[in-house]
């Protein structure tokens, strides 16, 4: 008999959430909203909802898909049509369940563009991926550039170069395709709302600087960003789940326990590790699973940080719109350079006191995995500490391999094990 798989209150908030936007992103030619597509990181959900308009998230198709295995079937559809088994296989996948009719990871078809909205943060394959839609539908398309972070500082001319984009290129666009004006004001107060939920959720991933950690920041985390992510930024509902989300984890830290999994409250937590990298979306709970077992809680994950680094202290402004917007798109840790993602990555093995880290390095995605065997060094360097590596892929069933990933990770929690000595208490750090 299979075991019923166990879930935080806030996940079967978010699991409702996300069911509703699929199926109003499914009426929304009939409802006469226009429907946007663009990508997680540095996207402008607040600009958007000022417009009301539908958007779609490409990448977040695909590991939905992933997670209700229905990838595998869409990257044979894209290859058969001539795309390598190099290319990003959020690509593939994307591209294959168009041609399969563009039927959502829950059922329902997901309606064509109006605009294409193209955020360029660090991940060139974005730009040939839209190029690829662009021959594919018939609908109004741009660009906002935003400028790589060479030197780990936002300045000025940054912000002014986005902003004047804004202005000029996507702003003008986004009024053709909604046939109103924008509305500063409405776009304001979207910016306030964002800003609120914001809090509260930095205030939950720094809640795993306590022993036990009452959130697994990795793998839990995924689950909590999913919405200021993506389209309920700047809503109400997603400042409900966040307040909801908080009441959790603080009750949890009242009572002493660690992170609800799908097997089981993990509160003997033996090892803390921060994680470099994205999930493995095909095999999510068995890959978690792994981890579980070992008594391994994610403390910290870059991986939640390409949407938004609220954790690091960014916050939206509703006094500095345009400024604003142009700030978190800048400051998108898909945005960063190695060097800067390197001290990000020390930066929180220091802060979350942690035993050590993994990177697990996708196949398939180069623009965030190149340079990862150099960032692991370097991260070495800084801690003090030695750091993990695995492998495996997106959304590619046929990149997975979990006796490979479960032996490299048994061996690594091994040698942290043997360094120590013996395993630290877990009592609570005030």
């Amino acid at each position: 008999m299979t075991t019923p798989v166990r879930k935080e209150p806030s996940m079967e908030t978010q699991k409702a959430l996300l069911a509703g936007y699929f199926s109003r992103l499914a009426r929304a030619k009939e409802d006469k909203r226009p429907v946007v597509y663009t990508f997680v990181p540095g996207n402008l959900a607040e600009l958007l909802g000022a417009f009301d308009v539908a958007p779609v998230y490409p990448e977040v198709n695909a590991l939905q898909s992933a997670m209700r295995q229905r990838s595998s079937d869409f990257i044979r559809e894209a290859e058969r049509a001539g795309h390598s088994e190099d290319v990003c296989s959020y690509v593939k996948c994307d591209l294959g369940m168009m041609m399969k009719g563009n039927v959502g990871p829950t059922g329902e078809v997901i309606p064509p563009p109006d605009l294409l909205l193209l955020s360029f943060t660090g991940c060139f394959t974005f730009m040939k991926w839209f190029e690829l839609l662009r021959d594919q539908y018939d609908c109004e398309v741009a660009m906002l550039h935003i400028p790589y972070q060479g030197d780990g500082e936002i300045t000025d001319e940054m912000r002014r170069y986005v902003v004047d984009q804004l202005q000029r290129e996507v702003i003008p666009k986004l009024e053709k395709v909604a046939g109103h004006r924008l509305d500063l004001d409405r776009l304001r107060e979207r910016l306030a709302r964002s800003r609120k939920a914001e809090d509260d959720l930095a205030w939950v991933f720094r809640a795993a600087q306590h022993r036990p950690s009452p959130i697994d920041a990795y793998f839990g985390g995924v689950y909590y960003i999913g919405p200021i992510f993506t389209s309920f930024r700047g809503t109400d509902e997603a400042c409900a789940y966040y307040a909801e989300l908080r009441a959790d984890v603080e009750a949890r830290l009242a009572a002493g326990e660690g992170p609800t999994t799908p097997s089981g409250t993990l509160s003997d937590q033996k090892f803390r590790l921060v994680v470099e990298g994205p999930p493995n979306w095909t095999s999510f709970r068995d890959f978690w699973k792994i981890f579980h077992d070992e008594g391994a809680v994610a403390v910290a994950s870059t991986y939640t940080q390409v949407g938004g680094t609220y954790e690091r202290g960014f916050r939206h402004d509703p006094a500095n719109p345009l400024e604003s917007l142009a700030d978190y798109c800048l400051s998108c840790y898909t945005n960063l350079s190695l060097p800067a993602r390197s001290k990000v990555l020390a930066d929180m093995v220091k802060e979350y006191d942690a035993d050590g880290f993994v990177v697990h390095s996708v196949k398939s995605c180069n623009s965030f995995s190149a340079g990862q065997l150099h960032m692991l060094r370097e991260v070495e360097k800084l801690t003090g500490l030695p750091g993990g590596f695995i492998e495996s892929d997106l959304v590619d069933a046929r990149y997975y391999g979990h006796s490979n990933i479960k032996n490299r990770i048994e061996s690594y929690l091994q040698m942290l094990a043997a360094r120590r000595g013996a395993s630290r208490p877990t009592e609570v750090r005030a």
